[in-house]
């Protein structure tokens, strides 16, 4: 089940993220957040989220003895697109 939800996540997510960049590319993706405060403080959010994700990875890595360096890179480079699939991969 959980898997499952990971997946219907990942595919939704995807989908929202592909429409996206299709319209704003890749780098405008970063470049609107810049436009007003409210799109700023959605940003700063995520990335203080994904901060204290990427820390939740580190440790739950390090205590599971998986290499987590794939991952950091994937949720800097894709945002929760990392997490997700570091969740994904993780055994129960």
């Amino acid at each position: 089940m959980q898997r499952t939800l990971i997946l219907i996540t990942l595919a939704l997510f995807g989908a929202l993220s592909a429409v996206a960049m299709k319209q704003f590319g890749y780098l405008g993706i970063f470049l609107s957040p810049l436009e007003n405060l409210a799109s700023l403080q959605i940003f700063a959010d995520l990335v203080i989220a994904l901060t204290l994700v990427m820390i939740w990875m580190w440790r739950d890595a390090k205590a599971s003895g998986r290499t987590i360096w794939p991952w950091m890179f994937a949720t800097l480079a894709l945002g929760s697109f990392g997490p997700l699939l570091y969740l994904l991969t993780r055994k129960s």
